[in-house]
């Protein structure tokens, strides 16, 4: 008798356990109606819209729609912080001098545990997904990986038993 343990997700496709190239692909539950920001928008603005919009960061691309950061709210606090101890105004700082340079993106071809991973070894809320010449194609969310998990019956597992007949 051999036991091998199949996955099986709402739907009843299965999958073999441990292989993530048969999990569903980051463009399944990524964002692709992206709220975007440019280097000379006003810090205030992006403020404004991300509190709008209820987001909690946005991708900052170039005059060539190139990815080049992300404003976060946490970029965004560093704001009251400039204004009271380094007595600087609020109204004259634009999102290129609080976003993040630094960048963690995921490619096209992830799938939601490669990017599930990703949450769990770094600390951000979202990451920009890129294509293959690295042009920004939508944002995946902690809480887009939290539909995928709700999606996945991830505790339904099904034996397959061979009998062998002589």
């Amino acid at each position: 008798m051999n036991f091998k343990p199949k996955l099986v997700r709402k739907g009843g496709s299965e999958s073999k356990a441990g292989t993530s190239s048969n999990y569903e692909p980051v463009t399944k539950y990524m964002t692709t109606d992206l709220i975007t920001f440019t280097p000379e928008t006003d810090i205030i603005k992006a403020i404004d819209t991300m509190i709008e919009h209820q987001i909690s960061g946005a991708p900052v691309l170039n005059e060539n729609k190139e990815l080049i950061g992300m404003i976060s709210e946490k970029d965004c606090i560093t704001v009251i912080i400039d204004s009271v101890y380094h007595n600087q105004p609020i109204s004259t700082s634009k999102v290129s001098k609080y976003m993040t340079t630094n960048l963690k993106t995921v490619s096209i071809e992830a799938d939601v545990v490669d990017v599930a991973n990703e949450f769990l070894k770094k600390n951000y809320k979202r990451f920009p997904v890129t294509d293959d010449k690295g042009r920004l194609v939508g944002q995946v969310s902690r809480r887009d990986i939290l539909r995928a998990i709700k999606a996945m019956d991830v505790t339904t597992w099904q034996n397959e038993v061979k009998v062998s007949r002589s």
